[in-house]
């Protein structure tokens, strides 16, 4: 394989995972009769620009199908979160009536709903039919497609140019990244902002969040490697943002290259600095990550075998795509987690891929009352703490595995 922005042959492996079947590719009850596809879960470092990526074997039509079934309102932190930054943004780039407002990959309007309360015209872009309509459903005008330059060249002809272009959590998920990244320095106005966020490599490597990883996530993504891929792309960094979101995230300021006039802040280059001195642009990266990934996978299997030995229930909480990667990768199932409760109704009534664990409302937990909660996105653990405080009022408690088991 070679590599999906500059070319060169693929030669170091970060983790190899095994095989897994799509991470949001849930299942009804009638599909537990039928196989499920399998695809290699091996991730690579190009040792020519940096960028960490997935071995391709799955087209994004598979992964990305109109019954997906990540909806992103159903966390009050994400939505906050969103609203901040929409705030802020408003502010910091003087954006009123006359202004526009895009996002790509826009999902069920969780952020662009607060772009529209302010009455700054705005719309999205989503591929997958049930989020679209979602969006729609809030008054978010959307239009269903995968971007790339092709579709923001006939926007820019129609005269749907961006002051304020938004990719929140979708870079990495691109298979054709030059593509996508050209398509945002044709859509952008002169003097527009490209926003992009996006999970940090270097929080990755740190951490061993190697249960971020899965089919969605084509590339896993440094500000060294980006900034280089911009550059070829059209865009030009000019500030970097570090965020708590997703176990460690960056928020990403571009301009057009050819027409922007901001000066780049000393954030960008301290932060390549960082990165550059943590190994991110070298073999270093890869060593022992796979090592430290199959402790923690036999951390979480030796903590699952010794409750069902003593006799404990343990449930899991939150169906989340990370979640999924764990506990194939453990080769987890039913008997050792009865059931996995989430907030989502586009969730429950289904079944995790691969381990096929049935996913139920919240009001199971307080019926079963497990002795253990396993919390599967890890990132919203103080949130989803505070949500499930009464398993206190039965004994219960809480546990996460990554980056290493701790129970609480």
């Amino acid at each position: 394989m070679n590599c999906r922005h500059c070319g060169a042959e693929l030669t170091l492996p970060l983790v190899d995972l095994g095989t897994a079947p799509p991470s949001n590719a849930y299942l009804s009850r009638a599909q537990l009769a039928a196989p499920e596809r399998y695809f290699p879960l091996r991730v690579f470092a190009c040792t020519g620009c940096w960028l960490v990526q997935t071995e391709d074997f799955a087209d994004r039509s598979q992964l990305f199908a109109g019954d997906y079934a990540y909806f992103s309102s159903y966390s009050n932190s994400w939505l906050a979160h969103a609203e901040a930054f929409v705030d802020a943004a408003v502010a910091r780039f003087a954006l009123g009536t006359a202004s526009l407002v895009v996002e790509v990959a826009s999902n069920d309007g969780y952020l662009l709903q607060y772009v529209k309360r302010k009455h700054i015209p705005c719309f999205g872009i989503e591929p997958t039919a049930g989020t679209a309509r979602a969006a729609r459903e809030k008054g978010i005008e959307t239009q269903e497609a995968f971007f790339g330059t092709a579709l923001a060249q006939s926007l820019s002809r129609d005269g749907h140019t961006a002051d304020l272009l938004i990719a929140n959590n979708v870079l990495a998920h691109v298979p054709d990244i030059n593509d996508f990244v050209t398509g945002f320095s044709h859509l952008l106005r002169p003097q527009g902002v490209a926003s992009f966020e996006f999970p940090h490599l270097l929080r990755l490597i740190a951490d061993c969040q190697f249960d971020t990883i899965y089919h969605e996530h084509y590339s896993y993504l440094s500000l060294t490697a980006v900034g280089t891929i911009f550059e070829r792309c059209g865009l030009a960094i000019f500030d970097v943002d570090e965020l708590p979101t997703h176990g460690g995230s960056l928020r990403v300021y571009a301009q057009r290259a050819d027409t922007g006039k901001r000066d780049p802040g000393p954030a960008v280059a301290e932060l390549i600095a960082r990165e550059r001195a943590a190994g991110l642009a070298s073999p270093a990266l890869a060593v022992g990550f796979q090592r430290r990934a199959d402790r923690i996978k036999d951390g979480l299997l030796a903590f699952l075998i010794g409750q069902k030995r003593a006799g404990h229930t343990v449930a899991g909480y939150g169906a989340a795509a990370k979640g999924n990667s764990l506990l194939n990768y453990a080769g987890v199932r039913s008997d050792l987690l009865a059931f996995v409760a989430d907030a989502s109704p586009h969730k429950q009534g289904s079944y995790l891929p691969g381990s096929r664990i049935p996913v139920v409302n919240e009001a199971v937990l307080r019926d079963e009352r497990p002795a253990f909660v396993l919390i599967l996105p890890w990132n919203l653990r103080s949130e989803i703490v505070q949500q499930l405080g009464y398993i206190a009022n039965w004994g219960g408690r809480f546990a996460t595995a990554v980056p290493e088991m701790q129970i609480s």
